[in-house]
């Protein structure tokens, strides 16, 4: 991950090098932020107009030339989303604070971007948080409404956002993020499915157990299931093992769609 641990909140927790700078109460504590996220997201409905609809932005680094690898572009779009969502910066009376909590009483969306050179680097200076894996770096951006998103995000493009497949290596430690590989979503749709994903798992997990995943730099493996491992990951969610990502159908796949299961 880019950004290192943070002492200000205390020594359980993690969050950007930017929250070291920032005072937070003593009642915004690791075990708190993950109770607010374990209590799971309303489900208000949209606003008449769309320029206020909320979503939080994510931004893929995908040069032209040596793009990433998708599994590890993926991975790093999950590990963001989840680093965001745990960020002391989103506790009780933090910076952040009323623009997430505001995003998780209503529907929870996510919109994908790609961006390089120039405008990568002008993105890290939107408040966020960038995780590195291997060659790929993704960066996950406090929520807002869609209409009045900082210029340097909005003028990043939302298509163009795919990245060839490859052989994917095999699963490493951690949690799995299985995505249904017969849906043939473009690498910015499975971004922010699996940022969803890694929302839920962080949910599902104990206080101590999300912990430990968080000292971890949230490490996990995406990868895309063959019908086998797709109907395996099913059964881990009908005994309890796995949470599952079912999508609203704005885009690129039928309403209902499952998309991604995470098997811890």
């Amino acid at each position: 991950m880019t950004d290192g641990p943070v002492t200000d909140a205390g020594p359980d927790d993690l969050g950007g090098a930017e929250a070291a700078a920032e005072e937070f109460s003593p009642d915004n504590t690791f075990a708190s932020r993950h109770a607010e996220l374990a209590r799971g997201y309303g489900g208000a409905e949209d606003p008449a107009d769309p320029s206020q609809v909320l979503a939080m932005p994510l931004v893929l680094h995908i040069p032209k030339s040596d793009p990433p690898r998708r599994s590890e572009l993926l991975e790093a779009a999950a590990r963001a989303t989840v680093s965001l969502c745990l960020d002391p910066r989103v506790g009780a009376g933090a910076s952040w604070n009323e623009a997430f909590t505001e995003w998780t009483s209503a529907r929870i969306r996510k919109v994908a971007r790609r961006a390089r050179g120039a405008h990568w680097l002008a993105a890290q200076d939107v408040p966020g948080v960038t995780v590195d894996v291997g060659g790929a770096s993704a960066r996950a951006f406090v929520p807002g409404r869609v209409g009045v998103l900082d210029p340097r995000i909005k003028r990043l493009q939302i298509g163009g956002t795919d990245v060839a497949a490859e052989d994917e290596p095999a699963v490493s430690a951690g949690p799995v993020l299985w995505i249904d590989a017969s849906l043939s979503m473009t690498v910015g749709k499975a971004a922010a499915q699996v940022g969803h994903a890694s929302m839920l798992l962080a949910g599902a997990m104990g206080t101590e157990e999300c912990r430990e995943w968080a000292a971890a730099g949230y490490a996990c493996s995406v990868r895309s299931a063959n019908p086998d491992q797709w109907t395996r990951a099913l059964g881990e969610v009908r005994a309890g093992r796995a949470v599952a990502v079912r999508d609203a159908g704005f885009t690129e796949v039928a309403p209902g769609s499952t998309t991604v299961i995470a098997v811890l």
